[in-house]
Formats: C-alpha cells, structure tokens, sequence
C-alpha cells in the first residue's frame, strides 16, 4: 500500500525523472486526505478546499525538488497548506463586501446547503464560532482542536514561537466559549 511508502522513498524516487510522476503520485495519495481535511476546516466549503488543495499540490510539485529536508515532509506539506489557505481567505476577505454579521448569516447556509456537511446544530454553531476568528487563531485553534498537534510542531509549520502560539490558541479558545455562550 502506498502509506507504507516512507517519506524517504517518495523523494529518492521524486528526483529520478523516470520515477518522478510515480512519486509525486505516492505522496499525494499518502497525504492528500489528511492535508484536504486541515484545508477544508481553513477554508469552510468542499469546492474551496478542493480548489486549494489542488493550488497546494501544484506548489509541491514546482517545489519538491528544492525541498532541503531541514523538517520532516509532512511538516513541509502543512505549512505550504496552511499558507495556501489564508492565502485564499484574505483574498477572499479583500472581496467581500458585506459586514460581518451577514457573513455569519452566510456561512451558516453554506454549511448546511454544502452536501458534504453533516453536523447538527451545535455544529454549525462551532464552525461559525470558528469562522470569525483572525486567520492566524483560526489555524492555530484547528490545528490544535482538530489535528491534535503539538506547539513545538506548530511553531515549525508556522514559524512562530511556541509562546505566541500557546497565546493565539487561548485567545481563540476565550473567543469560541464566548461566541458559543451568547448564542
């Protein structure tokens, strides 16, 4: 199975021309659901999260062979995911035009009309909780909440201190519990 595939291997065979495809197959296969579920939580709808994954596995593939190895792979792919994605939000947030409140209202029946969405009400509640926070708390919060990653992991991916990141999880963390409590 291509899991089992080390991250080793991928870029042994990344860098022969004649396994190059091969390989880049293997590493998309190996991460690509993984990275896909960080980016849909980023992100919030199906076909935008498929439309940065894509943009993300372009970027690996321009970048794979300048990749030093200074961190793990999967470290590598994170980071370049999580850039793609508030990439993507503050493009998005440049053209919107609409207030807060009503991007709320918004999110909310784009969850519940997004087919691929099954949460109940609560649910809905979290992920609009989660919507409004600074791009910078959002990320630390889900990669915290839903990837169970560790701060030292984090600071890597974000290169930020582990410090600042423990803060912007707090405060993301006081955010959501007050959003969630006045609703």
């Amino acid at each position: 199975m291509t899991t089992k595939i080390s991250d080793q291997e991928i870029l042994q065979k990344f860098k022969n021309p004649a396994t190059k495809e091969a390989a880049f197959s293997m590493l998309v296969r190996k991460y690509q659901e993984k990275l896909y579920w960080h980016i849909r939580r980023m992100v919030m709808n199906h076909d935008d999260a498929n439309d940065v994954c894509q943009n993300m596995f372009i970027k690996v593939w321009k970048n794979l062979d300048n990749f030093k190895e200074n961190s793990k792979l999967y470290t590598w792919l994170y980071r370049i995911a999580t850039n793609e994605s508030l990439t993507f939000l503050n493009k998005k947030k440049r053209k919107a035009t609409t207030a807060l409140e009503t991007d709320d209202y918004d999110l909310s029946a784009q969850l519940t009309a997004d087919p691929y969405f099954d949460g109940d009400d609560m649910q809905i509640l979290l992920q609009n909780a989660i919507a409004i926070l600074p791009d910078k708390q959002k990320a630390v919060f889900l990669m915290r909440y839903y990837d169970g990653l560790k701060y030292d992991e984090m600071s890597e991916m974000l290169d930020t201190s582990v410090g600042a990141l423990k803060a912007s999880y707090h405060h993301a963390v006081k955010k959501i519990e007050k959003y969630l409590t006045t609703r």
